[in-house]
This record gives C-alpha cells, structure tokens and sequence, in this order.
C-alpha cells in the first residue's frame, strides 16, 4: 500500500558534502512517518541508501547525483520522501529532480543557491510546497 512514484533528474552536490548530506537527511526522516527506521536498518550511510526509503535509486556520478525509479524496491511516497528532498537542499548546487507519481500526477523540486522550490502538486499530499497545506485542484488534473 502507498503512493507509487517514478522520480528522475540530477543534482550537482559535492561528493565531498555527501556525509553532512546524510547526517541531515537521517535526522529530517527520523522525526517523519514513512519506510526509513534508524534502528532497524543501521547500514543507511549514503545516500543512495536514504534515497531508497524516499522511493528513488541515486547514481553518484562526479559531483552529480542522478536520480531513477528504484524498479528493485518499492518506491513509495512517504513524509520521508518529503523530508529527504527539504534536507539535502543546503548541499545541492544546481538542479531539478521531477516526480511521477502513480496516478500521472507531475512535480518537481529545483534547487538553488542552498534552497528547494516545489513546481506543480504532489500527488500524494495534494500541496504545491514541501509540507504545505493540501490544495484542491480541479479534478482533471494529474
């Protein structure tokens, strides 16, 4: 059960912040209801490994993160998915990261300058920011 997602896209954060990165992202998901559970799974130590519970694979290539749909898992939305993307925007140079989700709705999060700034619903929580109030959209709209 849960809301299936297809993320893709790429993101330049430094392979040298990759460990404050994680450090972030393990705090923000910890406090957030979803997959990720700090004293169950303790091998979470990169990010392609937290990006996991937020329901994308991520390929380090240089200084570029490029995400894909985890079609080994189970990619599902969650607050941690949420939490995930908000954490590691103060390591993130540049970028946009889109998001399917399973009932063709379309979202994005493109960073800048150490900030995210969502495009589009989330299908999931129907908001239109990170942890923002859910909007009502016409119902045409995926």
């Amino acid at each position: 059960m849960g809301y299936l997602v297809r993320p893709s896209g790429r993101l330049n954060l430094p392979q040298s912040d990759d460990v404050a990165a994680v450090v972030a992202v393990q705090a923000a998901m910890a406090v957030r209801d979803g997959w990720f559970k700090p004293d169950v799974l303790p091998t979470n130590d990169t990010l392609a490994d937290m990006a996991e519970a937020a329901g994308a694979s991520v390929m380090r290539a240089g200084d570029w993160i490029e995400f894909g749909y985890d079609d080994e898992g189970d990619p599902k939305w969650s607050d941690q998915a949420t939490a995930f993307y908000v954490a590691i925007a103060p390591f993130v140079r540049s970028g946009t990261v889109h998001i399917e989700g399973e009932d063709g709705a379309h979202w994005s999060y493109t960073y800048a300058d150490g900030q995210v700034t969502q495009q589009g619903w989330n299908g999931w929580d129907g908001s239109i920011e990170p942890f923002g109030e859910q909007v009502n959209l016409p119902l045409d709209h995926p």
